[in-house]
């Protein structure tokens, strides 16, 4: 392999429950400390021990966030997975294993370099126990690595330091055994490797974060003072990490009282009927589940968007469907939200990129679901939820207010406005409402999920149903101004060719975009951030010839909404595909993209000529 800096992939195959996770976040976390942005992902089983793990590092001083596709340097420590990982290795690469015991020939491959260290027997010489012998063993390999790929010793024993503050017994034997590896592959091998890392300045005051701790911030951010929720992976972190702030930033130390509620219910229907009574009450309250949890919220989802509560749900999707893959990634909710409840129903959704977004747009839902007083999903996913990604600071305006949206007042009320808990005043579709006890005699103090007049008394008459969801509809319509708009940007060249995709997509999609790019395949792209969808979202459409959408799921789930919703032709649309659990990388988009390209004659000068496409609406 030629010389590459600071530019490469490294795997680690591990065994779940063998400790190996600290030393692989050790590694990356040290890159980072030498100014090297990473990428970093975990692909972990959803059992407690035993069954195969796998921690992949992207060293890019590019600093592209998403995966690229194959492996150059693989950490070879699971034996039931040894013939994948090794397939796995880009030719020219390295793997790195334990060579305590000999392998045949036939289990390494001729273009690949194997670096094989004694890492068991180095282990079994210096530790007696029998669990030091195996979490040391991750320990050695660390500092192997460090001398393989010249990273800064001194950078891992500062993360040490940091981890074992205070704990002395624990930090001295960490730092021999990382000493013990990394003088072992000094004496013995050629140092560094031509794969290698080089200290740089390009990380600055980005933070490395997940988007389940950003989203339960955001929440604190937005106003949220309630959360009911029962544990589901991957969403478990985000109710816990929305305590730990609230602990933090809601409690009254003067006072000794704790601003907030946090309630784990007894199943997932009980959480969302205890947010949908507290945010009647006036409260701004969340759940956080995933897919299976959303299942089973239907039917009070459909009562809070007939009888018009807000309410936030953070639906951090999994593997589906059933119980699936609870520790894989999908974006394969989209339905299922977008129309969640029986009958004709339809919900706001918004679409974060990444962390930073999961904290901007989750404090937005709670003005939003207030605003429009309907239920709105926060659409991530595990790899968004459950994996650090590098990111630009949090920002906030501390002169933002709440917007609760309309609430009439007591002294409204009692100067003889007139109040109809479903009366459209403004045109918008949206009524006003009233907190319970806002008045002792006016007011709303009931709720319904029957059917209705506009003053809330229960009838079944036919003119008034249809007035009453003819106007939710309305309000639906109308939500387009309260969310954010699509990001639309053109291509380097005129094409008359566009691409389209939401969420985690776009950290692998950037890349593909400038891969693409370079074999002559120009696109116009839009990553959608809400639905319902900007108009722009059907005018982008309508300006090309074909579109890709790419998203990860099997049904092509945003390509239906895109139908149902705008009246697209779906002989515009040609989907990409990506479903196996694992987020997905710049070369599957780029492969997939390029064939049907070919087969479109798109590209190498084949699009459309300059000033030929019609003009589009661009979104601010």
């Amino acid at each position: 392999m030629d010389a590459r800096v600071n530019d490469f992939v490294v795997k680690f195959a591990n065994i779940n429950g063998s400790g190996s996770a600290s030393a692989n976040g050790l590694f990356a976390r040290s890159i980072l400390r030498m100014g090297i942005p990473v990428a970093a992902r975990n692909i972990f089983p959803s059992n407690i021990q035993g069954l195969p793990t796998w921690y992949e590092v992207r060293v890019t001083e590019a600093g592209w966030r998403g995966r690229r596709g194959g492996v150059d340097f693989a950490v070879a420590m699971n034996p039931q997975t040894w013939d994948k990982d090794v397939a796995e290795i880009d030719a020219g690469g390295y793997l790195f294993f334990d060579s305590t015991r000999p392998l045949p020939p036939s289990k390494f491959r001729a273009d690949v370099t194997a670096l094989g260290v004694p890492l068991t027997e180095l282990c079994n010489a210096q530790y007696t126990d029998s669990r030091q012998r195996q979490l040391f063993k991750n320990i050695i390999y660390l500092g192997a690595l460090s001398a393989f790929l010249d990273i800064d010793p001194g950078e891992i024993e500062r993360l040490l330091a940091e981890q074992y503050r205070g704990k002395d017994a624990l930090l001295e034997p960490n730092r021999r055994a990382l000493a013990l590896g990394r003088a072992h592959v000094l004496d013995r091998f050629e140092c560094p490797l031509p794969l290698r890392v080089e200290r740089r300045d390009r990380v600055g005051k980005r933070i490395f974060v997940d988007g389940n701790s950003a989203a339960a911030l955001g929440a604190v951010y937005g106003g949220a003072t309630v959360a009911a929720w029962y544990p589901i992976t991957p969403s478990s972190s985000l109710a816990e990490g929305f305590a730990k702030w609230c602990r933090k930033l809601r409690t009254d130390a003067a006072a000794g009282k704790r601003r907030y509620a946090i309630v784990q219910a007894e199943d997932e229907l009980a959480s969302i009927g205890m947010v949908i009574g507290a945010a009647w009450n006036g409260a701004r309250a969340f759940t956080a589940t995933s897919g299976p949890g959303i299942s089973l919220m239907q039917e009070f989802l459909g009562l809070a968007y007939f009888a018009e509560i807000p309410a936030v749900l953070f639906d951090v999707q999994r593997g589906s469907p059933s119980t699936g893959m609870p520790t894989r990634t999908q974006q394969a909710d989209l339905v299922a939200c977008a129309y969640a409840s029986h009958g004709d129903t339809k919900h706001v959704l918004l679409f974060p990129e990444d962390p930073r977004e999961c904290f901007e747009l989750g404090a937005l839902a709670f003005d939003v679901a207030d605003r429009l007083q309907t239920p709105v999903f926060v659409m991530m996913d595990l790899d968004i939820g459950m994996q650090d990604w590098l990111i630009e600071p949090f920002t906030w305006d501390d002169s933002r207010r709440m917007d609760r949206g309309k609430v009439m007042s007591a002294a409204e009320l009692e100067a003889g406005r007139d109040f109809g808990r479903y009366l459209d005043v403004d045109g918008d579709g949206i009524p006003y409402r009233t907190w319970p006890g806002t008045h002792p005699t006016r007011g709303s103090f009931f709720t319904r999920g029957t059917t209705k007049d506009r003053y809330a008394r229960y009838t079944e008459e036919g003119t008034a149903y249809v007035d009453n969801v003819q106007r939710l509809l309305r309000k639906f319509d109308g939500a387009r101004a309260w969310l954010p708009k699509p990001e639309v940007a053109d291509a380097d060249e005129p094409t008359d060719a566009g691409v389209i995709w939401f969420g985690s997509t776009g950290a692998a999609m950037a890349e593909a975009l400038d891969e693409l790019a370079r074999q002559g395949v120009h696109l116009d792209r839009m990553r959608i951030r809400a639905f319902p969808f900007h108009d722009s979202v059907a005018e982008f459409v309508a300006a090309h010839r074909h579109v890709f959408v790419v998203e990860q799921n099997r049904d092509a789930q945003l390509r239906m909404l895109l139908v149902n919703e705008c009246g697209i032709d779906p002989a515009r649309i040609v989907s990409v595909l990506h479903y196996d659990g694992t987020p997905i990388t710049e070369r599957f988009i780029t492969r997939e993209i390029a064939e049907h390209a070919q087969l479109l004659g798109l590209g190498s000068g084949e699009g459309a000529a300059a000033g030929s496409r019609p003009p589009i609406r661009r979104a601010s």
